[in-house]
């Protein structure tokens, strides 16, 4: 068969080809600089070695941007790494699954399936109404959810107090006494220019 393989029909299975030999002369055409060009960043060893994001020296555009806060920052919540999660739970919904008078607390929400772990937070909502009077316990409350519990009569008790944000000063400016804005208006009136009067000559 034509198709055999032997050592004289043996050839590679892709066509070879010579690397390049650089540094040989200038009689090899890849001699004295040997295709790095004159000089600069690339003509120098481990020029491919730069990382990702490199400018050539100028300063990276990670760098340039502003740094505001963001999802990183641990006073950023509720965002990011530190964001905080609760349970929404509505007053409707108390207002089904509880009889009056009944204490709901949080293993009563999750026995009715309203939460899913006793490991987060449990918040209450003023959504829908509430008819019944009930004593509910959660980890925070909304203020419309406060109030409609307490129109019908039932209690509200917190496991975590609220935390106050503070609030950033700004300075005021110094308010101007009476005694100043005399001063100053006397000021302005000194200030003025005064006419020599006009003095008409004595006709003989």
């Amino acid at each position: 068969m034509s198709d055999e393989l032997n050592l004289s029909n043996l050839k590679p299975a892709q066509a070879r080809k010579d690397r390049k030999r650089i540094g040989r002369g200038l009689g090899s055409g890849k001699g004295r600089y040997s295709g790095r060009g004159i000089k600069g960043q690339k003509s120098r060893s481990g020029s491919h070695k730069m990382p990702a994001g490199f400018e050539g020296g100028q300063m990276p555009i990670d760098m340039r941007v502003g740094k505001l806060r963001g999802n990183t920052s641990a006073d950023a919540m509720p965002i990011g790494p530190f964001r905080t999660y609760n349970q929404p739970v509505n007053v409707g919904s108390l207002d089904e699954r509880f009889d009056a008078g009944a204490d709901v607390t949080l293993e009563a929400l999750k026995a009715a399936g309203l939460v899913a772990k006793l490991s987060v937070d449990v918040k209450i909502l003023g959504e829908g109404e509430l008819t019944k009077k009930l004593s509910v316990t959660a980890h925070s409350f909304s203020k419309s959810a406060v109030e409609k519990i307490e129109a019908a009569g039932g209690t509200v008790t917190r496991l975590r107090e609220p935390v106050e944000r503070k609030k950033k000063k700004h300075k005021a400016a110094a308010p101007v006494s009476d005694e100043t804005e005399v001063e100053a208006t006397e000021e302005s009136e000194s200030d003025v220019a005064v006419e020599p009067e006009s003095v008409e000559e004595e006709t003989e």
